[in-house]
């Protein structure tokens, strides 16, 4: 299983999470083997954000065939986009649990809940995905 974590740089096991998925400096994608271990790890620079362009990180995670992202939060439109390439989406409070290698410890724990439609941001542009 792939799974994408956004991130600041430089990104890997021990960076911090970003505060917004469509806007973090890099997407660190974790690849774990059939037992849950960690194979591959594989830092994804983000495109840039235009006005719109919120399929723009959608479409590049599709194409490095990740399975999963977990996030503190987004708006509806990707997270339709990653419901409609077939990315699950997960939530992980970005207070407790704030970088790469504890997302890891709680995803592969199975703590970690599908992200639900009532649970989006508003697009207001303040930092809450």
């Amino acid at each position: 299983m792939r799974i994408a974590i956004p991130t600041d740089n430089p990104g890997g096991m021990q960076a911090l999470r970003s505060g917004h998925f469509g806007h973090c400096d890099i997407f660190t994608i974790i690849e774990l083997d059939d037992q849950k271990q960690i194979k591959t790890i594989e830092l994804v620079p983000t495109p840039e954000h235009v006005s719109g362009g919120c399929m723009v990180p959608v479409n590049i995670l599709h194409d490095a065939k990740v399975q999963a992202i977990v996030v503190g939060g987004m708006g509806a439109r990707p997270l339709q986009g990653f419901n409609q390439v077939g990315i699950d989406v997960y939530w992980a409070d970005r207070n407790t649990i704030t970088d790469v290698a504890t997302v890891v410890e709680h995803f592969v724990a199975g703590n970690l809940p599908v992200m639900r439609a009532d649970q989006v941001c508003g697009g207001d542009g303040h930092d809450h995905h």
